[in-house]
């Protein structure tokens, strides 16, 4: 759907959507069934089912976009409704759960289990957070044009189009500011 050569906002779409043009909201899940696919796959390891929950949350969202905030993007309120259906999805599914203080029967006898302690060490957290605190340090640095960008994309996680209309710069613009601050920082950040 094009709309004087410009591809519709999200926002329009929505609009539309919610006054019950289906095939607004079927494109703009289109836009989004790739991001949905992966996030729900990441959950669930299953190709077939990460499809099945894509369509049901879809539904879902269908039923619930009346209750969407523009304020927020709308792909953060789109995979909140994907990652909480897969993880109910797994809620509800039969967990087969093996006691960790029973030991394994073999051949040989019983063989106890050993478990890797995978929780965080206070040295990892204080590299990830001079790392974060490097980061924003490097982003304040970029000059205002390609912080704003910056910004908006990766902490307020807006979209392009988005992006644009707050700026009031053509999407090509903002796509090249963009792409110029990533490679300002690859350079500031490079060996961290």
């Amino acid at each position: 759907m094009k709309t004087d050569g410009a591809e519709k906002s999200v926002h329009d779409l929505i609009q539309q959507a919610l006054a019950g043009d289906q095939g607004a909201f079927a494109e703009l899940l289109n836009r989004h069934k790739r991001l949905a696919f992966k996030l729900a796959l990441g959950i669930v390891k299953n190709p077939t089912e990460a499809d099945d929950l894509v369509q049901e949350s879809f539904i879902k969202a269908f039923k619930s976009l009346s209750r969407y905030n523009p304020r927020y993007a709308f792909t953060t309120w789109l995979c909140k409704i994907v990652s909480n259906h897969c993880l109910d999805h797994l809620r509800r599914r039969k967990i087969h759960a093996y006691s960790l203080e029973e030991p394994i029967q073999g051949k040989d006898g019983d063989i106890k289990r050993e478990i890797a302690d995978w929780t965080l060490n206070p040295e990892w957290q204080f590299v990830r957070k001079q790392r974060m605190i490097s980061i924003d340090q490097a982003i304040d640095s970029l000059p205002p044009r390609y912080r704003r960008v910056i910004i908006l994309r990766h902490k307020e996680d807006r979209s392009y189009d988005e992006i644009s209309t707050m700026l009031g710069l053509p999407l090509g613009t903002v796509k090249a500011q963009i792409f110029r601050a990533r490679e300002l920082l690859k350079k500031k950040l490079k060996g961290l």
